[in-house]
C-alpha cells in the first residue's frame, strides 16, 4: 500500500474509534501552544464529544475550543464551536472573539437541507450548500485546522475543498521532516495547506496522523505558531524548514511569471527619470547586462544589443526600483507581491531569525521569488510587553545579540519598545563597532532625545517623533540634525488605523479593492470606532505636518509600510509625502535614491546610472505630473528578469 494511503488509512482508522463512541466514553481533549515570533504566548484546549444535533436526536459530534494569548500586553481570546455528523460532514460552525489584536471576528455557518445559512458580523444571507464542504474561518485556531486535516482525508484526500464562509482550501503533502527533540529525532509529515487564510500554511502531523505544529500568520500579518506542548523547543527548526518550504513551493507556483533571465535587456523609447536630480532624458534607452546597468542616454546614443530582451516603452516613463523601507516579510506571498508593486529592495525591520535568513539566502540564489533584502534583527526587553525571543535584559546579553545576526549577514539591528537604556547604549556601542547602524522604536522608558542620545540611528513610525515635537518642535528638529537622524514616518498605516470603520477604505486606498479574498475581512477590520476617529485623524494631520516640517529642515525621511494593504500601502506612503508639502521628485527620492543613501547602498542602487543594479520599474506616466502614477507599472525590471505585474498579482490571488 502506498504511504499516502497509509496515512489516510490511519487518520480514518481514528475517527472511526472516535465516530464508534457511546454517549459515555471519554472526549478527545488536545492543547497546542501557541507562539508568535516563536515566543510562547498563550494556548489553545480543545475537547471533541459525542453530542446530538438537534431535530430527530441525530448523533454526531462538536469539538470545541477555547483560544487565548497575551500579545504586548493585549489579551486576545477565541471561542470556536463546530458540530458535524458521523461521517465528519460539518453542521454548524461558531466562531467569535479576536484573531489578533487589532481583528475581532464574529460569524456563524449553519447547513441544512443543502442549503447554507451564513452569519458574518451583522450580515447574513443564504447559499447553496456545495458538495463536500467544509466550515471554518480564516485565521481560526489550531483546532479547525486539525479538523479540517481529517476531514480531507476521510474524504480520500481531494484536490480541493470549498470553505464556508468564503474559500477553497488546497492541501499538499510536501514531504518527510525530522526534527530534534531532547535530543531524539522526531519524524513528522509536511503539508502545505492554502486558501484557509491569504497564501500558504505549513502544518506537520505525527506517526499517528495527529496535527502536530503549524507555522502560520495572525490577522495582522505577524507570524504565529502552534505546536503540541511537546514539540516546543522544535518550534525554531519548524520555522526555518517552513520558510524554506515556502519558497520552493512559491516559485513553483509563480514559474510563469518568474521569467527567465536575460543576459541583456534594454529599455527603449521612455523618459529617463534617473533620480539624480538631472533633467529627465526623454525617448532614452537603459541597457541592462548580466543585471547591472551598461548604458544609459538618448535613444539616438545608445545602441541595443542584437540579443537583448527589449521592452518598448514610447511614452512610458522608467525610474529606479522602489524600496519598502518598514518591510515584514512574513509569508512568502510578499516576495511577488513586492515585486508587481514595483519594489525591488525592501528593508526587514522585525522577524523571526531563521524564517527570513532562509528568505533572503533563497531569493538571493534564485531559488526563490522576491525582491532583494536587507535585514534589520529585533531586539527586545524582558516582560509582558516584549516581542519575540530575541531579548536583552542586560548589555552583555544585548551585545550578543548584535554579534549574531552580524554574524548572520544582518545589516542593522532593529529596537523594540522594552529595551532599557543601558541595554541601548551597549547595543548601539557593538553595533557600531561592527559597522551596523540601528534603528526602531523609541522604548517606552525613554523620550526621543534619550534613545538618540544613547546612539539610536533611525526612528521608525513617526509618532515617536511626534511626541517630541508637541512639546518643542524646535528642539526636536535641532536634535535630529545633530544626531543626523533618519526617519521612517508610515504614514499610510496611520491612515488607515485612524479612518472611521463607517468609512470605506477605498475612498483612500483603491488597491484594497484588488486584494485577495482572504484578506478583504482582517483588512476591513482596520480602523477606529466612529467616536474616537476624529481624534485619532487630528494625529494624522499632525504627523503629515511634522513630516513635511522635517523634510523642510533637511531630516532625511524614507518611505515605508509596516504592511499595511499588501503591495498597495507604498505608493500610498509617496502619496501622503506629497501632501505633507514634498515635492513629486522629493516623494520618490524618499522611496529610491535616500534609502540606498542610508543603507550604504548608493554605490549599487537607487539610481540609474551605469555600473549600478539594473532594478528598474516602467510606469505607464510621469510620477513627476502626477506621483499617483507610481501605480501604474508596466513592467519591473530585476536581476536580468522582466516581470509583468498583473501575473504576479494573479500568483497571490490579487487582481491586476
Amino acid at each position: 500500500m502506498k504511504r499516502a494511503a497509509l496515512l489516510a488509512a490511519a487518520s480514518a482508522f481514528v475517527w472511526l474509534r472516535l465516530l464508534g463512541y457511546a454517549a459515555d466514553d471519554a472526549p478527545e481533549t488536545g492543547v497546542f501552544t501557541l507562539f508568535k515570533f516563536e515566543q510562547a504566548i498563550g494556548e489553545e484546549r480543545y475537547e471533541i464529544r459525542p453530542a446530538s444535533l438537534g431535530p430527530g436526536d441525530t448523533a454526531g459530534f462538536t469539538l470545541t475550543s477555547k483560544f487565548s494569548f497575551e500579545d504586548r500586553g493585549s489579551t486576545v481570546p477565541l471561542e470556536t464551536t463546530l458540530q458535524f455528523d458521523r461521517d465528519l460532514s460539518p453542521v454548524r460552525f461558531t466562531i467569535h472573539g479576536e484573531t489578533a489584536r487589532i481583528s475581532t471576528i464574529d460569524s456563524e455557518v449553519t447547513l441544512a437541507g443543502g442549503m447554507a445559512t451564513i452569519r458574518e458580523g451583522a450580515a447574513s444571507r443564504r447559499e447553496p450548500q456545495p458538495p463536500g464542504v467544509f466550515t471554518m474561518a480564516g485565521y481560526a485556531p489550531p483546532s479547525m485546522q486539525m479538523a479540517l486535516m481529517r476531514f480531507w482525508n476521510a474524504r480520500g484526500r481531494p484536490a480541493s475543498i470549498p470553505i464556508l464562509p468564503r474559500g477553497t482550501a488546497r492541501i499538499e503533502p510536501r514531504g518527510r521532516d525530522e526534527v530534534m527533540v531532547g535530543g531524539q529525532a522526531v519524524a513528522l509529515d509536511r503539508y502545505s495547506v492554502s486558501g484557509v487564510i491569504w497564501g500558504r500554511e505549513t502544518l506537520w502531523t505525527d506517526a499517528a496522523g495527529r496535527l502536530a505544529a503549524l507555522v502560520s500568520v495572525d490577522a495582522e500579518f505577524d507570524h504565529f505558531e502552534a505546536v503540541r506542548p511537546e514539540l516546543r523547543n522544535a518550534v525554531p527548526q519548524l520555522v526555518a524548514r517552513a520558510a524554506s518550504d515556502g519558497m520552493a513551493g512559491m516559485a513553483a507556483t509563480a514559474a510563469a511569471e518568474n521569467p527567465a533571465a536575460s543576459r541583456q535587456v534594454a529599455i527603449v523609447g521612455a523618459t529617463i527619470l534617473d533620480m539624480t536630480g538631472r533633467k529627465p532624458i526623454r525617448n532614452g534607452t537603459v541597457v541592462v547586462a548580466d543585471g547591472r546597468i551598461a548604458e544609459v542616454g538618448p535613444s539616438s546614443r545608445v545602441a541595443v544589443p542584437p540579443q537583448a530582451t527589449v521592452v518598448r516603452a514610447a511614452g512610458k516613463t522608467v525610474m529606479p526600483g522602489l524600496w519598502d523601507m518598514h518591510a515584514h516579510f512574513e509569508q512568502v506571498e510578499w516576495g511577488p507581491i513586492y515585486l508587481a508593486a514595483g519594489v525591488t529592495t525592501v528593508r526587514d525591520v522585525g522577524n523571526e531569525m531563521e524564517f527570513i535568513a532562509a528568505v533572503r539566502d533563497a531569493v538571493a540564489s534564485g531559488q526563490g521569488l522576491g525582491p532583494r533584502m536587507l535585514l534589520a534583527g529585533l531586539i527586545d526587553g524582558p516582560g509582558s510587553r516584549g516581542l519575540g525571543v530575541t531579548r536583552a535584559a542586560t548589555p552583555e546579553e544585548g551585545r550578543a545579540w548584535v554579534n549574531r545576526y552580524h554574524d548572520a549577514g544582518f545589516d542593522q539591528i532593529k529596537i523594540y519598545s522594552s529595551v532599557a537604556l543601558n541595554v541601548l547604549r551597549a547595543i548601539t556601542a557593538e553595533a557600531h563597532r561592527l559597522g551596523m547602524t540601528v534603528t526602531g522604536h523609541v522604548p517606552d522608558s525613554m523620550t526621543a532625545f534619550t534613545a538618540l542620545d544613547a546612539g539610536l540611528d533611525q526612528i521608525d513610525h513617526a509618532e515617536y517623533v511626534g511626541v517630541a515635537a508637541s512639546q518643542d518642535p524646535g528642539e526636536v528638529i535641532a536634535e535630529l540634525k545633530r544626531h543626523r537622524t533618519v526617519i521612517d514616518p508610515t504614514l499610510a498605516l496611520y491612515e488607515l488605523l485612524a479612518r472611521p470603520l463607517n468609512q470605506p477604505i477605498d475612498a483612500f486606498e483603491p488597491g484594497i479593492r484588488k486584494v485577495a479574498r482572504e484578506l478583504e475581512a482582517p483588512l476591513n477590520g482596520f480602523g477606529s470606532p466612529v467616536d474616537t476617529a476624529a481624534r485619532q485623524r487630528a494625529r494624522l494631520n499632525d504627523s503629515l505636518a511634522l513630516v513635511g516640517r522635517l523634510h523642510r529642515a533637511g531630516i532625511p525621511i524614507v518611505a515605508g509600510t509596516d504592511q499595511s494593504v499588501p503591495g498597495h500601502s507604498l505608493h500610498r506612503e509617496i502619496e501622503l509625502y506629497v501632501q505633507a508639502g514634498m515635492s513629486p521628485f522629493d516623494a520618490l527620492s524618499a522611496a529610491t535614491v535616500v534609502p540606498a543613501r542610508v543603507m550604504k547602498k548608493l554605490a549599487d542602487s537607487g539610481t540609474i546610472e551605469k555600473g549600478k543594479r539594473g532594478d528598474l520599474i516602467v510606469l505607464d506616466g510621469n510620477p513627476l505630473d502626477d506621483v499617483r502614477m507610481t501605480r501604474r507599472i508596466h513592467r519591473v525590471v530585476t536581476n536580468g528578469r522582466v516581470f509583468d505585474p498583473a501575473s504576479l498579482w494573479r500568483s497571490v490571488g490579487f487582481q491586476p
